[in-house]
């Protein structure tokens, strides 16, 4: 599956030149990670961004964007913004910086909730 190489350059370019951001090939697209973390990425046409929990519901109402689902199970927050939520920088520019500040925070956007600590057995 390919993947909109001129997106991919329009998202290098808000990013800007960071040794703490790389590429990966995956999911048939292309992610970009700050600190190993991926943040947004490419499938097909979609910027796929990382939005996390708390503001999923938010960039769900907003124009151009939907849930990102490979499998037929939305993940929570994570969207996916068609080509006409991308088609300025400046648009292009916001969605790239939410998801990278949410990975930057200290828990990295967890979309997990933590897992309850196991009573022990006397």
């Amino acid at each position: 599956m390919a993947y909109d190489g001129t997106l991919a350059d329009r998202i290098r370019r808000a990013v800007g030149p960071r040794a703490d951001v790389t590429e990966k090939k995956m999911f048939g697209g292309l992610a970009f990670l700050l600190d190993g973390r991926m943040f947004c990425g490419i499938v097909k046409d979609d910027l796929m961004v990382r939005v996390g929990p708390e503001r999923y519901e938010a960039a769900l109402a907003e124009a151009h964007v939907r849930p990102m689902d490979f499998t037929g199970r939305p993940m929570s927050g994570y969207v996916f913004v068609g080509p006409g939520g991308t088609r300025t920088e400046k648009a292009i520019k916001r969605w790239v910086d939410q998801g990278g500040t949410l990975v930057a925070t200290p828990d990295g956007g967890a979309t997990k909730k933590p897992k309850k600590a196991r009573a022990s057995k006397r």
